[in-house]
């Protein structure tokens, strides 16, 4: 999953909000301490989540869609799409308006941007800024943000962006994959955050 789906599995607290996006930018333990008991919580349920939709049999379906030899990188791209297939459908899942939720999230977010990683530090004024959470209702957002990512890889950029293409021709079957596990994963993620919260005592 991408941030915006995160970030909508962590709500309402802003607290558990950037702590589940911090989980796309603190890595291993050493970092955690750096974190609020909730932080850290969060953070160690993005990495459930994640290992969850990986090896979730709809998402290993829809990765099987792309060519052998960018298999490796649909991942990434379906974790965009599936941002823009929440965004597009926000009000199916909450009552809230998208642009109430990402405004609030925006504010805690600068609020605390001195004490954020050093990347995230540098990206959260843009993230705001060009609403990167809201743009993904858009679908010609799903190309930018992989095209993004893209450039961010020490090599092979260009198969992720290949993967564009057979996202493309596979959408409506992957897009029916996400229908399917989404409420899936919603129901796992009480489970992850009781397993993980004996282990970061809470205030």
């Amino acid at each position: 999953m991408n941030y915006l789906a995160h970030l909508y599995l962590a709500a309402p607290d802003p607290e558990a909000m950037l702590g589940a996006l911090l989980g796309d930018f603190v890595f291993g333990s050493a970092g955690l301490a750096a974190y609020s008991p909730v932080e850290q919580r969060e953070i160690l349920v993005h990495r459930r989540i994640d290992r969850y939709t990986d090896d979730h049999p709809q998402v290993v379906q829809a990765r099987s869609l792309f060519e052998p030899g960018l298999r490796r990188y649909a991942g990434i791209v379906l974790d965009v799409y599936f941002d823009h297939l929440l965004a597009r459908d926000w009000a199916h899942h909450t009552d809230e308006p998208l642009e109430a939720f990402t405004a609030r999230f925006y504010r805690h977010l600068l609020a605390q941007r001195s004490r954020l990683p050093a990347r995230l530090q540098a990206i959260a004024p843009r993230i705001a800024a060009h609403d990167w959470l809201g743009s993904y209702r858009r679908r010609e957002s799903v190309d930018l943000a992989v095209s993004r990512i893209a450039t961010r890889l020490s090599r092979n950029g260009e198969r992720l962006v290949a993967c564009l293409h057979g996202l493309r021709r596979h959408e409506a079957d992957i897009a029916a994959g996400f229908e399917a596990f989404f409420p899936q994963l919603q129901a796992y993620v009480p489970l992850a955050r009781a397993a993980v919260a004996e282990a970061v005592p809470q205030d």
